[in-house]
């Protein structure tokens, strides 16, 4: 087998080092003590400035406080308002003592409008016998679990606490993990919702009625915290989230994060990694010397990278084919690599069907060729003579 290793792919090479030129400037200027923009499916942090910062988080809590509602009730349980949980002020759903809701409805509350009294509720029922002192400790737990070095739970509505805080680089990783459960990228995304008491619910998350492909996540303000965000959006098949907390103004935060999902969205770009048209190898036919059998690959793919980012191409195919060979056989393979990661693979095959030659071929062509052996020969010996 004929191995030939190429450093980049041909025709995406001139694409990524074009799109690096455009996107060679950095991220916009923006308000707020901690940033950070990421990729959602990846991990990928894209951007950051003070991301492992620890700073109060507002109601961005509540991510924690549903996700674990999510994964520790039953939405249709009902929860009945404590003293406590009424009792709680600031943006609020005026959930009064003895009132019944469900756990979906509390969930809605949460997220949508923010309020501070769904989040305790919630709290309290998952918390069971243990109360809120057993909830917080499992929200802390929880943040141990998935590695949330610069997070510690005081409160969970995340109302301005000494001890009460969280990092942007938390925040990302705490948002991915919540986004990955249905029915909590359910809640991210709902805009408005009706729940008991005839309580219409309306999403803080401004983004999500002005920026085209937001998913999520959650808002937070508090005197504290300032105006925080964790943003989620998708666009032709990337997902950038974008993290700021300490911005100075609602108007201000929403601008930002707008700025800085177009900007992380224009790190990637669509690029053929393998083409259907170009000619990968070319495999010698036995008993035919003029043409060569053209190797392509089966189907084309086209996938979003990062601009920039240096790619492998691997093409493994045969110096010589055998016959019979019918168009469409699978004759070798092309893989581009990410680093070691093999990101696109297509198998190689004929492009034309070429039959087995007969016993009078076959000796016509090693007759032809003794003729040309004898010629040369004669050159060499003759050659020299005259």
């Amino acid at each position: 087998m004929l191995r030939r290793l190429v450093a980049l792919l041909a025709c995406a090479t001139a694409l990524l080092a074009g799109a690096a030129v455009a996107t060679a400037a950095g991220p916009p200027a923006v308000q707020g003590a901690a940033v950070l923009v990421g990729n959602g499916a990846t991990g990928e942090v894209l951007f950051q400035r003070g991301a492992d910062l620890e700073l109060p988080m507002a109601s961005i809590t509540k991510v924690m406080t549903v996700l674990l509602s999510l994964e520790n009730a039953k939405p249709s349980q009902v929860v009945v308002g404590s003293a406590d949980a009424a009792a709680v002020g600031e943006s609020s759903i005026d959930l009064r003592r003895g009132e019944r809701l469900t756990v979906r409805e509390l969930q809605l509350a949460a997220m949508l409008p923010s309020a501070n009294d769904a989040a305790y509720a919630l709290g309290e029922h998952v918390g069971g016998r243990g109360g809120m002192r057993r909830f917080l400790r499992l929200m802390n737990e929880r943040a141990d679990e998935l590695g949330l070095e610069h997070t510690r739970y005081v409160r969970p509505d995340g109302l301005d606490a000494p001890g009460h805080h969280s990092s942007a680089r938390d925040i990302f990783t705490l948002a991915r993990t919540a986004m990955r459960l249905p029915a909590f990228r359910q809640l991210a995304r709902t805009r408005q919702a009706t729940i008991s008491g005839g309580r219409r619910l309306t999403s803080t998350n401004d983004l999500l009625f002005s920026y085209a492909g937001t998913i999520g996540v959650k808002t937070g303000h508090t005197s504290d915290a300032g105006w925080c965000e964790v943003v989620a959006a998708r666009r032709n098949g990337v997902t950038i989230y974008v993290v700021i907390l300490g911005s100075p103004g609602r108007e201000q935060r929403n601008a930002d994060l707008a700025k800085l999902l177009d900007w992380g969205f224009a790190q990637y770009g669509r690029v053929q990694l393998i083409s259907g048209t170009r000619t990968y190898a070319e495999a010698a036919v036995p008993y035919r010397e003029e043409k060569a059998l053209r190797l392509v690959a089966r189907e084309p793919i086209l996938k979003v990278v990062r601009w920039g980012t240096r790619l492998r191409e691997q093409v493994v195919a045969p110096a010589m084919v055998r016959l019979p060979i019918q168009a469409g056989d699978e004759l070798g393979t092309v893989k581009v690599f990410e680093g070691d990661e093999v990101i696109a693979e297509q198998p190689l095959i004929a492009t034309e069907s070429i039959a087995a030659p007969g016993v009078g071929s076959r000796m016509g062509w090693y007759a032809d060729r003794a003729l040309d052996h004898a010629g040369d020969l004669l050159d060499s010996i003759f050659g020299g003579i005259l």
